[in-house]
């Protein structure tokens, strides 16, 4: 006979497990379990830190690299994020996974509790880069170190690469609005992040994102023209640069308060998307972002010169909500947001920090989302971001955690350059260009380092996901996939399991 301790145990048990299929919300993971993703996603980017690693460097199996980045052109370029699986330094989406990261702190800083100093510093390993890379040369945005083409032809660790470090820069002959409007973006956010704690280093950082909006808007042209095959395919600007430059500016109007931007957004929004639907939100288009951004003044100032990005906003939220009228979303089997065959999850974790802070400022005065004859309120929004952060973190078809590290069953054959070859530590002897192919990029064995924090490209539009290297599609890995994460993260890790 068991004992009563057990008994009353296992009745506790069933009686959780029968309120848990009674309540819409209940989720297999707590909010203790949102804290280790919590921690685990910002950790992550320890892992893509280029430069001189610091003493407090957690992620111990990676080493210094590009510690001359910059220098054959007299410029200091040491420091910020290899992308992905790579070694190269790109502008854009650096640019734009800083702003996503200041966007999380801003908006659910107040839920990562004992986080928010690891999220500040991610944030500043990438924002003491953008700041050189801003201010080295007038005229000049130096928006990335590393030529693609060659670097995808190796198959080695950053602490090893003898690729050709080049820089490549935007300036007023040949410009790139895209780029450095997001560099402006990036910049304007921090400074938020850093007001209270760093009031001096938040001013440069505002300080140094006016100048270089200045600079987006009044030589314009997008950087994919003026830079051609080292950016493209890679990290084109396909949406073009009015999206980037209007996001620039709502940045600054919010980092700021002054009018000026106010009145920049007012004067140029209708030319610059104001009145686009756009259904997704990228790296290379932030339309959907901008409205959310704006449409915050309206929900809780009654701003009525942003009344439109509420509206486009509510156009945006119910294109994404099942049995609205105007629903056009995508989603698999398993019930996972679906855009893309390539890196898909970045769109579904851009996608669910836009449906929480949306929420967020609707809550902030009762508000709901207008979708035709129907309204969606807070509550469903933050259901629907749910679902997406919980089907990466394991409650999906496969029973798999797409986050490197987390859960019992997760990725170990990640495409990415420094995970998948021995650590330096491990193995000190160089290991050249084109030795990291066979044997360890087309190895079947696991990653011999855990790129704890990782979320990877995900499955593809059944539910299906290939643990293959070879599968970058899949398999890889990205900061801008972690960025926003951050903040959806944050946001259940301070609920309790119920709600």
């Amino acid at each position: 006979m068991a004992p009563a301790s057990t008994t009353f145990s296992l009745s506790m048990q069933i009686l959780g497990l029968t309120l848990c299929l009674l309540s819409l919300l209940c989720s297999a993971f707590t909010s203790q379990d949102y804290s280790d993703a919590l921690e685990k996603s910002i950790l992550f980017f320890e892992g893509q830190r280029s430069g001189r690693l610091p003493s407090d460097q957690m992620l111990k199996w990676r080493g210094d690299s590009g510690l001359s980045d910059g220098s054959s052109y007299h410029v200091d370029l040491v420091g910020g994020y290899y992308d992905a699986g790579d070694n190269v330094k790109f502008g854009l989406p650096m640019a734009f996974t800083t702003t996503l990261l200041a966007w999380s702190v801003i908006e659910f800083g107040s839920s990562m509790h004992n986080q928010v100093a690891n999220a500040k510093s991610a944030i500043r390993w990438s924002t003491d880069y953008l700041l050189k890379a801003a201010t080295a040369t007038p005229g000049t945005l130096y928006v990335q170190v590393a030529d693609p083409n060659m670097d995808h032809r190796c198959w080695e660790r950053p602490e090893d690469m003898d690729t050709p470090r080049n820089v490549y820069k935007v300036s007023t002959q040949n410009p790139g609005s895209d780029v450095a409007a997001e560099t402006a973006a990036a910049l304007a956010a921090a400074s938020i992040v850093f007001q209270d704690s760093d009031p001096s280093y938040a001013s440069k950082l505002l300080k140094t994102a006016m100048k270089v909006f200045d600079f987006a808007d009044k030589y314009r042209g997008s950087y994919s023209d003026s830079l051609n095959s080292v950016v493209c395919p890679f990290y084109c600007s396909y949406s073009g640069y009015h999206d980037e430059l209007l996001w620039g500016a709502s940045w600054l109007h919010r980092a700021s308060q002054n009018s000026s931007y106010m009145s920049y957004i007012q004067s140029n929004g209708h030319v610059l998307g104001a009145d686009d639907d756009d259904y997704s939100f990228s790296w290379d288009d932030k339309r959907a972002g901008t409205k959310v951004l704006l449409s915050k003044a309206f929900l809780e100032k009654n701003t009525q010169e942003f009344q439109l990005y509420k509206s486009h906003s509510d156009n945006y939220i119910c294109s994404l909500i099942p049995g609205t009228s105007s629903f056009q979303a995508q989603y698999t089997p398993g019930g996972l947001f679906y855009k893309a065959s390539e890196s898909n999850l970045q769109y579904v974790t851009t996608t669910s920090f836009l449906l929480l802070t949306y929420a967020k400022y609707l809550s902030s005065n009762g508000g709901v989302a207008t979708c035709g004859s129907s309204t969606v309120t807070a509550e469903n929004i933050i259901a629907l971001a749910k679902k997406q952060v919980d089907y990466i973190l394991g409650n999906n078809p496969a029973k798999m955690s797409y986050m490197v590290g987390f859960g019992q069953k997760y990725p170990q054959h990640v495409h990415h350059r420094g995970s998948s070859l021995p650590s330096i530590h491990a193995h000190p002897g160089h290991i050249a260009c084109n030795d990291g192919f066979q044997q360890y990029l087309n190895s079947g064995s696991p990653n011999p380092n855990v790129l704890v924090g990782a979320i990877v490209g995900g499955p593809d539009n059944r539910d299906n996901f290939a643990d293959d290297r070879n599968n970058y599609q899949q398999s890889e890995p990205a900061t801008y996939i972690n960025a926003p994460f951050v903040g959806a993260v944050a946001f259940f890790s301070g609920k309790t399991a119920t709600n």
